[in-house]
């Protein structure tokens, strides 16, 4: 695929992306059963070839670090707020986890390259009283 043939991809994606606004659809994630995510969520996956940023956020959710952050601060029981960002030159990108907008991430995770066809995404999780639930931005 050449870059122009990239960049398009990417301004498609993210156009289509906007459309998703929220709904009651979920999908459960296989192996974290107290995580699920939206249609929008699993558009993102499918049309990326992304289910691998799925799986690292359910990862953490219920993990040591996770409690831990919890226990430091309360908010995180509720709601937090997940970003990729992709070094467009090494292909490495970085996931991390913050409680709210300018604030340290409480959970950083390296990887070493991606194919990520977007400069960053911002997926945010939210807590019901069952579910963690992953989605984006426009579907709040």
């Amino acid at each position: 695929m050449t870059n122009d043939d990239q960049q398009a991809k990417a301004n498609r994606l993210r156009r289509e992306l906007l459309h998703f606004t929220g709904d009651l659809e979920r999908c459960f994630h296989p192996l974290n059963r107290r995580v699920i995510y939206t249609p929008g969520v699993q558009y993102l996956a499918e049309e990326a070839g992304a289910y691998w940023l799925i799986d690292a956020i359910a990862s953490w959710i219920g993990s040591h670090s996770f409690v831990q952050a919890i226990q430091q601060d309360e908010r995180l029981q509720t709601v937090h707020f997940w970003r990729l960002e992709v070094d467009s030159e090494s292909r490495a990108a970085i996931l991390t986890a913050v409680a709210d907008k300018g604030e340290s991430a409480f959970i950083t995770q390296h990887i070493p390259f991606t194919d990520f066809p977007l400069a960053s995404i911002d997926v945010w999780c939210g807590f019901d009283g069952r579910y963690w639930t992953l989605y984006l931005p426009s579907e709040h």
